[in-house]
């Protein structure tokens, strides 16, 4: 059976749990359809997501430590080394920054995220929707080693 990146799971239980048996509502819909940006760098990958934190359910949140907003936005970044089904979380030093189309910038205080062996990086970003977000993220793993990302997201009201 294929590893699936643990917040990949808790993402897609959020936005389930949100809408119950029915499918999800057509924004958080359209906003989780743009997926994972993902970045791989030998045996390393890099998988980032953002969503409104809304579109959370109540005990993701709580694990999370966010407020449940429509203008409040997730970034969710993971950092694995190995074969996929194998893959191994990473410490790392997150920075991140998100930019409006008014060309408004903020910077995104990120923080680890542990369950079990597992280990994420979370930070919220403020949207007034609709609008895009252009996420630049920056990390550098233990041994020094640098990478970036650079990705979009759409929001809508809900």
């Amino acid at each position: 059976m294929r590893c699936v990146a643990p917040f990949l799971v808790l993402l897609i239980a959020g936005l389930s749990a949100c809408s119950g048996s029915a499918p999800p509502p057509a924004a958080p819909a359209a906003t989780a359809a743009q997926g994972e940006s993902v970045s791989r760098v030998g045996d390393v990958s890099i998988r980032a997501n953002a969503m409104q934190t809304s579109a959370l359910s109540a005990p993701v949140a709580g694990q999370y430590g966010i407020s449940r907003a429509d203008n409040l936005v997730m970034l969710l970044v993971a950092v694995r080394q190995g074969p996929e089904a194998q893959e191994v979380a990473l410490p790392a030093r997150i920075t991140a920054s998100a930019t409006d189309l008014r060309g408004r910038r903020q910077n995104i205080e990120m923080r680890e995220l542990r369950s079990g062996d597992l280990l994420d990086y979370i930070g919220t970003a403020e949207v007034t929707a609709p609008d895009t977000l252009r996420f630049d993220v920056t990390i550098v793993r233990e041994n020094g080693a640098t990478s970036t990302m650079q990705f979009s997201r759409d929001f809508y009201p809900r």
